[in-house]
């Protein structure tokens, strides 16, 4: 009796090892609004994302790399550090502050481009999606413009999926923002998972 139930004990531990060994990664890299600034961990979109995935039973595991206040120049800075845990899908947010404060457009296509390519270099058969990001219009139409494209670029140039605008449908909305009118509630941040759900499932597998 001894010896079966040490055989299950064993059997077990070894199946939640392949299972660990065998579980992917999504990670998302950005700013405040993938950090969840002002809410809970759990209110933040890449949580919610979570339990999306849980609710398939997909063997993906999901990092949350978000950082409060990160510009595109902070997260080149931060991304060889972050690429030392295995990344199967990374999703890139970040450029919100580089519009906020009138950095060069070229700038920060250069600095999201280093990313990709560290990313890439680091893991080839990893995929990435991309999410734009719009500058205030009060830079003047000509900024908001050049600004808007470069995500365009990025994702025709390195062939990556792209959610145009992360806070598409909750920027501007009063309902679905903070007092500070940046930052989206626990409500804007269910509707962000929701749009990004959209293009994110088809990129996760079922094996």
């Amino acid at each position: 009796m001894l010896l079966k139930v040490t055989f299950f004990i064993i059997a077990a531990f070894y199946s939640i090892s392949l299972n660990a060994q065998d579980q992917k990664t999504v990670l998302f890299f950005g700013d405040s609004i993938t950090a969840g600034y002002g809410l809970s961990e759990e209110e933040a979109f890449p949580a919610i994302i979570k339990q999306k995935i849980d609710s398939l039973n997909l063997n993906y595991n999901v990092v949350n790399s978000g950082l409060s206040g990160e510009t595109t120049a902070g997260g080149l800075r931060r991304i060889d550090w972050v690429l030392q845990q295995h990344v199967d899908i990374f999703v890139l947010e970040l450029g919100g502050n580089d519009g906020l404060r009138g950095i060069d457009p070229e700038n920060s296509k250069q600095n999201l481009q280093g990313i990709i390519n560290k990313v890439l270099e680091t893991y080839p058969n990893a995929e990435i999606l991309l999410t734009g990001m719009e500058a205030p219009p009060n830079m003047g139409q000509t900024y908001t413009s050049r600004f808007r494209d470069i995500y365009t670029e990025l994702s025709s140039t390195n062939r990556v999926e792209f959610m145009p605008f992360i806070l598409e449908g909750v920027a501007g909305n009063s309902d679905l923002n903070q007092p500070d009118g940046i930052h989206p509630t626990a409500e804007g941040h269910r509707r962000v998972a929701e749009d990004l759900w959209e293009y994110l499932q088809p990129m996760l597998s079922e094996d």
